[in-house]
């Protein structure tokens, strides 16, 4: 018996709160305010956003 299992990217929701609570170790911000800081755009690199996945549905596999 064959499993294939599916791989599902994460949401844009999850990207910013991993990276929110991930900036928040490094510097003792509290999440919530870094995650409005970056809901809200404001930034001090304005031209620097979070990456969108864009993938093809089938990959190929490793």
């Amino acid at each position: 018996m064959s499993s294939q299992r599916v791989h599902q990217h994460p949401s844009q929701e999850a990207i910013l709160r991993a990276v929110a609570s991930s900036t928040a170790i490094e510097t003792g911000q509290r999440i919530a305010d870094i995650e409005a800081k970056l809901r809200g755009g404001d930034s001090h690199l304005p031209q620097v956003s979070l990456a969108a996945i864009n993938r093809p549905a089938h990959s190929a596999q490793r």
